[in-house]
């Protein structure tokens, strides 16, 4: 039999002392899940801080890109291969016929 503090006579802990342990871990455990979703959802909801994280991925990424280019165009002196170099002289010559056009109009 019980007595009012939850214990057994012999000084053992009775069952509503354990069911109130069970109680108390439930609902730590439900309050940590509740502000882990509301960690969550503060952070989807800071449109500022996503943003600035997309501006530095997409800084990123084109810093990685512009390096990827860097290397293909360029041998291993750092001069340029002559594909590149093709590309250049096809580009300025499209660009001098398009002017040259424009002005024979």
């Amino acid at each position: 039999m019980s007595d009012p503090s939850g214990t057994d006579r012999g000084g053992e802990p009775g069952k509503h002392e354990l069911e109130v342990d069970a109680i108390e871990t439930d609902i730590a455990r439900t309050r940590e899940q509740l502000a882990a979703t509301v960690d969550e959802l503060t952070d989807r909801l800071d449109v500022k801080s996503r943003i600035k994280g997309r501006v530095e991925q997409t800084r990123h990424d084109a810093t990685l890109r512009v390096q990827e280019l860097r290397a293909r165009a360029t041998d291993a002196e750092g001069r340029p291969t002559p594909p590149v170099i093709a590309g250049a002289v096809a580009a300025a010559a499209l660009v001098a016929l398009a002017v040259w056009w424009r002005t024979r109009r």
